[in-house]
């Protein structure tokens, strides 16, 4: 009977879905809110009767779409891309997150919706539509556009944060309190996780992909990408992470594979499917008569909503040299939310600390804004033509030379290549920084979850918990020896190229050399000696006294020392193979 009940339901969600996106489709409306309108069509609060019986088992197949949806999102991730628009991107994302989630909590507060729904209502209205917004440009033919590939890139830092929104959504909903020292603590862990993730699976993923690929069947590799896409997912879960976490890392991993292009064309008949059965969930939730009673908010909430978007979004783009027309593009296209929000409003109520009257509002702002979209980015170039007209010419002028100036100071020919060594370096710094705290972090792990009975033993227990300390502490730092040999070699070469901008030779004069030296010496020294010392602060449970922990220092001073050209080849050749999965790959299909 229960299989009888299953497929009733499946065979009305994909007959309604078909038949309304098709409609949808015919007036070259979005999609996703054809699958909406679906669910409100089939939902509990359409009379006369209900349609679905196996709500639970809907919810189930939901939250696959929620899996395959974040995992889409990740393959579509792009470092490079990302690389490419640079400033603007974070600068207009993080400006467009921190209003939108002021205005939402402001809003929420104001109609005295307490302060969980308040901050939930404003992480909805932070994250813009991915889905959506690539629809609208592509159906306009405007994909190639500057402010589209700026678009993009903001969507992509958008979805990283949204990812670290909810994780911390999660942490404050548990604990009801928002704690600023939590919050930091919430935000290390999950970038210490991310970064950790990302290299450890970009290391092995893509390379185990590119051999099942060379076996020329489709249906082995789909099969290994969903297996490996679930694993990630469950190992998330078991950290108390969001299991969108998870498919999005996995996602990011698997965009570094080769065969990634073919992995993308076969998830994708799947990711439809599993989607659409999200949004018709999120329109079966949809009340209209909670529309009607919350109508006032809702249209407050939407305007509130696109002018803040067009505000935080084209100021962001603007004061990172974009020219104002740019700017505003930018602005328009990004005046919308979509599945993140669904997913936010989601996790609220799957939690019991929203109302229920959010999602609904949710699911209205969306629609309204949705079909807005497409004539927000057609009337950007009208509307800037106005007001350029309209604007007086001190201020016309004024704009375009802050537009030049921006553009001026970034660093050309020489300094540019400085910079951008500088930051690789920078860059590689922190990657081996963060494993060596991942490291300990493991080790930590290791001393609380296995081989209780040694500490606690009656006998010697001070000694025998000494003795476990002393192994848990070295092994953690024979492991991480690689790292912190490359931290300090990097740190070393970046001391050298800033000795040389620090100390010139006119201020220098004889001693030149020997102050550079001073500084590329001794740097790297401090620097590394600091990052120990934080290393230590963190995982103080694993230390023996200090007699033995200096020991054991020492120890591991001299084995680097002795080792110090094994280490060299084992870190430049993980380094390499980094770099050489994370090489742009040709589209074969």
């Amino acid at each position: 009977m229960h299989v009888d009940v299953f497929i009733h339901d499946i065979a009305i969600i994909m007959l309604t879905a078909g038949i309304v996106t098709l409609l949808f489709h015919h007036f070259k409306q979005p999609v996703v809110l054809g699958y909406i309108v679906a669910g409100v069509l089939i939902g509990p609060h359409t009379p006369p009767f209900e349609l679905i019986q196996d709500k639970h088992t809907i919810n189930i197949l939901a939250e696959l779409g929620v899996v395959f949806l974040m995992f889409s999102l990740g393959l579509e991730f792009n470092l490079r891309k990302l690389a490419s628009v640079g400033a603007t991107a974070f600068v207009a994302a993080l400006a467009e997150i921190i209003l939108m989630l002021w205005v939402g909590y402001k809003i929420g507060t104001h109609f005295g919706w307490g302060t969980m729904n308040a901050l939930f209502l404003g992480a909805m209205l932070s994250i813009s539509s991915t889905t959506i917004i690539v629809k609208a440009l592509d159906e306009l033919g405007m994909k190639t556009e500057k402010f589209a590939q700026l678009i993009f890139g903001i969507l992509i830092i958008e979805d990283i944060l949204a990812i670290g929104m909810i994780a911390l959504l999660s942490g404050i909903a548990t604990t009801g309190t928002v704690n600023t020292q939590d919050i930091l603590s919430t935000v290390g862990r999950l970038s210490l996780f991310m970064i950790v993730a990302l290299i450890l699976g970009l290391l092995t993923i893509p390379r185990f992909l590119a051999h099942i690929a060379k076996f020329k069947n489709n249906e082995m590799l789909l099969i290994t990408t969903l297996g490996l896409c679930f694993a990630f997912c469950l190992m998330v879960i078991a950290l108390d992470y969001s299991i969108a976490l998870g498919a999005f890392m996995v996602g990011a991993i698997i965009a570094e594979s080769k065969p990634q292009h073919l992995i993308e064309k076969l998830v994708t008949p799947i990711r439809d499917m599993f989607s659409a059965v999200f949004f018709v969930t999120i329109g079966m939730l949809f009340d209209p008569q909670v529309m009607l009673i919350y109508s006032f908010p809702i249209i407050v909430i939407t305007i509130a909503l696109i002018l803040s978007k067009i505000l935080a979004c084209s100021v962001g783009s603007f004061v990172t040299g974009q020219s104002g027309r740019t700017s505003l593009r930018v602005g328009m296209g990004l005046a919308q939310i979509g599945e993140f929000s669904f997913i936010i409003a989601a996790l609220g109520l799957k939690l019991n600390v929203t109302s229920k009257f959010l999602y609904p509002i949710a699911v209205a702002v969306s629609a309204v804004t949705t079909l807005l979209t497409p004539y927000l980015i057609k009337l950007a170039d009208p509307l800037s033509r106005s007001m350029q007209r309209r604007m007086p010419k001190l201020i016309t002028r004024l704009t375009s030379n802050y537009t030049t100036w921006v553009t001026e100071i970034y660093p050309k020919g020489d300094k540019a290549i400085i910079v951008k060594i500088i930051v690789k370096i920078v860059m590689q710094i922190i990657v081996n920084c963060t494993l060596v705290i991942a490291v300990f972090l493991a080790g930590i792990f290791v001393a609380t979850n296995f081989d209780q009975k040694v500490i606690n033993d009656a006998t010697g227990s001070m000694l025998n918990e000494q003795i476990h300390r002393s192994i848990i502490c070295g092994l953690a730092l024979f492991i991480s020896l690689p790292f912190l040999i490359a931290a300090y070699r990097k740190l070393k070469a970046l001391a050298m190229i800033l000795s040389e901008i620090w100390v010139s030779s006119e201020f220098g004069g004889k001693h030149t050399y020997t102050l550079r030296r001073i500084i590329f010496e001794f740097l790297p020294l401090i620097a590394i000696s600091l990052i120990m010392t934080f290393v230590f602060s963190i995982s103080h449970h694993i230390l023996p006294d200090n007699e033995i922990l200096a020991a054991i220092v020492i120890g591991e001073i001299i084995l680097a020392i002795a080792l110090w050209g094994p280490m060299v080849k084992l870190q430049s050749w993980l380094q390499i193979e980094l770099f050489t999965v994370m090489e742009p790959k040709p589209n074969h299909d």
